[in-house]
């Protein structure tokens, strides 16, 4: 499995044309496929290319909404 840096995860924005990444708990998922990240956005409340770790555990549906999305690699962080 790929790991990613932070930097490498941030040229995953999802827009002009390149693939919607976030990570979450480590791990790195891709929503490209999602009408709900359209252009890298998730509903104007989140981006793809950053660890969404804080961020989706205040959210209104839990992690179980993760199973959907392919996971494609780990955060290192370092």
């Amino acid at each position: 499995m790929k790991v990613f840096t932070l930097a490498e995860l941030a040229r995953n924005d999802g827009k002009e044309g390149r693939p919607a990444y976030f990570a979450y708990k480590g791990l790195v998922y891709d929503v490209s496929g999602s009408f709900l990240w359209n252009d890298g956005n998730h509903l104007g409340l989140h981006r793809a290319g950053g660890d969404l770790t804080g961020k989706l555990e205040e959210a209104p549906h839990g992690e179980e909404f993760l199973r959907d999305f392919p996971t494609v690699g780990i955060l290192d962080k370092s």
